[in-house]
């Protein structure tokens, strides 16, 4: 990290990529793939790195590509990351590249962040302006919440097989000015608990309830008795959530049904808060269900950990940011994000910095049907990619 080349790259040397990014990203858009489906995403991204002359290794842990690029003398290295796949919803646009496949779309801008990464690697085999290897990942899943390509390409060996010092990667970040880069140290992104509740009761005849044990009305008391465990169970100084997303029983109005069906999203900063969340759930819905005389049945399914960024590489890649925008355009300290993201696999294995960029004021929202990547921040992207490579690798 120590030392300068005589410049590195500016907002203006990525000008000219500007149109074959845009068209990239909207071919990509056209042509969204799931989690563990990535195939066409997968070949276009290899072939295109494989013709500017980058060591590209595809089928890592599933659809992953990683490539590599030497140059000069310098022993240090660095990743970067960029995910892959798209979400099951329809998309509701008109945009002339809208979604081609039916209930599948880039709705979370995951084409976006593939096609800055490309424009980076293209660049930096261009100019190869550094001293040391990058290694560029393009990771399949991270949508899956379990199981996801960060733990699979983990699994199969990512680190050893492409030893880096630092891992950093980026995620756009609707509602705030397109290009500004947002910043954190420490937990910054949650971890995200999936939990599936079945109460089981004794169905019976509407006209009849004392013959019952109305699953229905355990449920009902049980939506409000959770919402008391972050509020009197969590230290008020610790961040979480705990939403109730599904609730399901009975078809008809005048039979009480056999059970009911809830299902938790519960979010955290901490592991320790964590772990209370987990056994506060846990005894609540059982003592609760007893005390009904129905069964609760609970299937408590822990997701992505806690992002936790690096406080060295976090506020080097701050500082990257401020050289290539400017102080206006940077936020740091930028509040932890609720959302979660299997970045944080690679974080427990490697220094580095997750960090978000502005996808514009009036962009819809992640994860909605109306949702689209803004164009505007494609070379923005690719040039703090390549920004930070020169830099990291100065020799």
């Amino acid at each position: 990290m120590a030392g300068a080349l005589r410049c590195f790259c500016e907002l203006g040397d990525l000008a000219g990529a500007g149109a074959l990014l845009r068209d990239t990203r909207r071919h990509i858009h056209r042509h969204p793939e799931l989690s563990y489906r990535e195939e066409a995403t997968s070949s276009l991204v290899a072939e295109k790195l494989a013709d500017w002359g980058w060591d590209v290794t595809s089928g890592v842990g599933g659809f992953g590509v990683v490539a590599s690029l030497r140059a000069g003398s310098g022993e240090q290295s660095i990743a970067l990351r960029a995910d892959m796949d798209a979400l099951p919803i329809q998309e509701q646009t008109d945009r002339p590249y809208h979604s081609t496949v039916p209930g599948v779309m880039h709705a979370c801008g995951h084409d976006g962040h593939t096609t800055m990464l490309l424009g980076a690697a293209q660049h930096l085999a261009a100019t190869r302006q550094f001293s040391g290897t990058v290694r560029l990942i393009f990771q399949p899943a991270e949508e899956s919440g379990k199981d996801s390509g960060a733990e699979r390409m983990i699994a199969d060996g990512l680190f050893e097989r492409f030893p880096c010092d630092a891992v950093f990667g980026l995620h756009n970040h609707p509602g705030m000015p397109a290009g500004t880069f947002l910043f954190g140290t420490g937990p910054f992104m949650a971890a995200c608990d999936t939990v599936k509740i079945t109460i089981r009761g004794r169905g019976g005849h509407a006209a009849r309830p004392h013959q019952t044990v109305d699953p229905v009305l355990v449920a009902g008391s049980l939506v409000m008795a959770l919402q008391s465990i972050v509020s009197r169970n969590i230290d008020p100084m610790h961040a979480a959530v705990v939403t109730i997303g599904v609730l399901q029983a009975g078809t008809v109005a005048n039979v009480i049904p056999e059970s009911a069906r809830l299902e938790l999203s519960v979010r955290s900063f901490d592991p320790a808060v964590r772990d209370r969340l987990e056994a506060r759930i846990r005894a609540l819905v059982t003592g609760h269900a007893e005390g009904y005389g129905a069964v609760a049945l609970i299937d408590y399914e822990r997701g992505y950990p806690v992002l936790v960024n690096s406080e060295a590489e976090t506020h080097f890649a701050r500082q990257v940011a401020t050289e290539l925008v400017g102080e206006e355009r940077v936020v740091m300290p930028f509040p932890p994000v609720a959302g979660s993201e299997d970045f944080a696999y690679f974080l427990q294995r490697k220094p580095g910095c997750f960090f978000r960029i502005g996808n514009g004021e009036s962009s819809a929202m992640l994860h909605n049907s109306r949702y689209d990547f803004n164009d505007e921040i494609l070379t923005t992207g690719a040039a703090f990619w390549v920004r930070l490579v020169e830099r990291w690798l100065s020799d």
